[in-house]
């Protein structure tokens, strides 16, 4: 066989060898194909790059097979284009994607189910972090061509990733200074197993210290469907003192802490409160909230505390705990005997060291009542950045505003096992003077509001203020809401305010019912008219005491309408979608703090805020819902959480101090040990 040979620039050039000479640059366009460029351009190249890299070698093997191999005369030497791909793909770390250094990818999650809550992109299965924001959200492939030598790839081995969890009204500053003390009923199905509990952790306790269960639960969860007695506590322990608060409507103590908090026959009740005494004018350890619960606030605050080193500890355990639950930021709303500023020096310890695992933009509480308005005037010239700290501090830990609690005469206490408090004669006055500060200033706030009679009243300051000094679009927003009327839901909608909305009827549902009927339970909140009218609403707990911290257990009850004794509250039609409470706990929770342009979805540009569950939301039985969990959980780009396969991704946990603490034995939810 004699080769075809013709001339190019004046050289006469061997067909085959010339055609050889394209098997470099062929293999080279094959390799770009596989590793550097998108879909439909990657098969043309890829195409072309197959017949230059194979065809040369077809007919090499064809001409040795015949023996008529011709000598040519070679042509002028130049650098060959497939040498110049290969040396340039040689510099390069095998298997690497040739892009812009800017474009690398620290963190990839693929192999997912990617629910985005975003519109524009509903669904994807893989993405790409860098630098704290997401880079890239799609399909595997085009995501794993941002890896680089130095990029962490986490196989999601088809589980469901979704935005992080954003609590609109967690005391988050507050609970993580006590949760190394506190023993958690959340979840758990029997009195039985609690008390086991207590009888366990008094074993543990030192002397001088308390065992206490402080809030989330409920007695409609557990199979006896009662409360704790005293005789049962004062068995357990004649000597450790336990004190056991249920919601914000009463306590138990036994009596080693009728001793500890000092407790006699001459202690007057407190203001709206009652200790209740027996036949010979001894107090029995019961402690009721008629409907102030300052008497049981005041209580807790007389056991001994823990030193600030392990209250840092302490707040660590307890943001680990709700990493756990896919949380990534939560809005705090203050609260009671959480003093500014000398009660926020843990989290702001954290936050400089670098070491709070969850986005906190936080509110001032007002502690004294008749100083809140000096309190607020001093914080508005203390703090000039006010919220404008949000964009300075990349929306992790800032000071957001004013609020839940304004000043003391509207507190509208939410014990549904009391009657309806009626607020003094002189709130409008002592609100509207708070209010014109913040308004002035233009700090953010938000109100607690539980009954609609005081919404009302609420409503009207905010008018007359708004008439005096135009709020143009300052952000504000309900806490709670549980009654609230149509009419107030328009007059919040024309103020431009939002609703902030927790599943405390989860845990007080039966009481409601019972007092105010079936019928007016049926939607406490009204969450389907607020977002009908386009309220901004966000969704969260109000833990660590009247509710769970657990945040699918607020899920639940939206979707379910259910309380966590398995009570009925809603009927189908005021209940939402699984994707809609979704979306309230996030995007949502971010708009009220006005951060629902950089979180709240998965959404190139956004913070890489993520959860990855351990079942998936979307298609689990409903009664399984509050059982999920999340196994890897991200924070500004950073993996802070991981269990299971996905623990090696993730920082080990840091021990609890101190030891003795119930937080070392069991993880928080179901009364499970870790």
């Amino acid at each position: 066989m004699r080769l075809v040979t013709f001339h190019l620039m004046g050289t006469r050039i061997n067909a085959f060898a010339y055609w050889l000479r394209l098997s470099l640059p062929g293999t080279g366009l094959l390799m770009l194909s596989w590793w550097a460029l998108p879909g439909g351009l990657a098969w043309v190249i890829g195409l072309i790059g197959v017949l230059l890299a194979a065809g040369p070698w077809l007919l090499a093997l064809k001409a040795l097979w015949t023996n008529k191999t011709r000598r040519q005369p070679a042509p002028r030497r130049r650098p060959a284009l497939g040498v110049v791909l290969l040396a340039a793909l040689a510099l390069a770390p095998a298997g690497y994607a040739q892009v812009p250094a800017s474009n690398v990818a620290d963190l990839i999650i693929h192999r997912a189910r990617v629910v985005t809550l975003d519109p524009a992109r509903p669904t994807a299965t893989a993405v790409a972090v860098r630098a704290g924001k997401l880079l890239k959200v799609g399909a595997d492939a085009e995501v794993l061509r941002l890896k680089g030598p130095n990029t962490r790839v986490v196989d999601a081995q088809g589980r469901t990733l979704i935005p992080g969890l954003n609590d609109s009204h967690l005391h988050v500053i507050r609970g993580g200074r006590f949760f190394n003390t506190e023993l958690r009923w959340d979840g758990v199905k029997s009195l039985r197993q609690g008390l086991d509990m207590v009888r366990a952790q008094v074993q543990r306790t030192p002397a001088g210290q308390w065992v206490k269960v402080v809030g989330g639960w409920s007695e409609h969860q557990f199979a006896e469907k009662r409360n704790p007695t005293l005789a049962e506590l004062n068995a357990i322990s004649a000597d450790v003192p336990i004190f056991i608060l249920h919601l914000y409507g009463r306590a138990w103590l036994n009596k080693a802490g009728l001793r500890a908090a000092g407790f006699t026959r001459d202690s007057p009740n407190p203001p709206g409160g009652t200790i209740e005494k027996d036949a010979a004018g001894e107090p029995t350890g019961l402690l009721l909230a008629t409907p102030n619960a300052l008497v049981l606030y005041a209580t807790n605050a007389k056991s001994p505390a823990l030193t600030f080193t392990e209250q840092l500890n302490s707040t660590q355990q307890f943001l680990r705990d709700l990493n756990r639950f896919g949380l990534t930021s939560a809005i705090d709303a203050g609260g009671g005997f959480q003093a500014y500023p000398e009660d926020y020096a843990v989290a702001d310890t954290l936050a400089r060291r670098g070491q709070l695992t969850l986005r906190v933009p936080y509110y001032l509480f007002a502690q004294k009542a008749g100083r809140e308005y000096q309190d607020y005037v001093q914080w508005v010239a203390n703090n000039p950045r006010g919220p404008q700290a949000a964009e300075e501090d990349n929306h992790r830990y800032y000071l957001d505003g004013g609020g839940e609690n304004l000043v003391a005469s509207a507190a509208d206490f939410e014990n549904f096992e009391q009657t309806r408090p009626e607020l003094p004669a002189q709130m409008e006055a002592e609100l509207r003077q708070v209010l014109a500060v913040l308004v002035e200033k233009r700090w953010p706030f938000r109100l607690h509001a539980t009954y609609d009679e005081s919404i009302s009243r609420f409503l009207s300051v905010l008018e007359d203020l708004n008439r005096a000094t135009p709020f143009n679009g300052l952000r504000w927003y309900f806490d709670h809401a549980e009654t609230i009327s149509d009419r107030n839901l328009a007059r919040v909608k024309a103020l431009g305010g939002g609703i902030a909305i927790q599943n405390r009827m989860a845990f007080q549902g039966e009481a409601f019912v019972a007092r105010y009927g079936k019928a007016a339970a049926a939607a406490t909140p009204p969450v389907k008219k607020m977002l009908a009218l386009g309220l901004p609403v966000g969704l969260g707990t109000d833990a660590t005491r009247v509710s769970s911290y657990n945040p699918w257990v607020a899920l639940h009850w939206l979707v379910s309408g259910r309380t966590v004794g398995g009570t009925v509250l809603y009927p189908p039609e005021n209940r939402l979608d699984r994707r809609a409470a979704l979306q309230l706990y996030t995007s949502g929770s971010a708009r009220l703090t006005g951060e629902d342009a950089v979180k709240g979805r998965i959404q190139e540009g956004y913070y890489a805020d993520l959860a990855l569950l351990s079942a998936d939301y979307f298609a689990v039985p409903e009664a399984q819902i509050p059982a999920i969990e999340a196994l890897l959980t991200v924070v500004d780009g950073r993996v802070v959480y991981g269990a299971g396969a996905f623990a090696q991704f993730a920082p080990k946990a840091v021990p609890v101090v101190p030891a003795w603490s119930p937080a070392a034995t069991y993880n928080g939810w179901g009364g499970a040990k870790k």
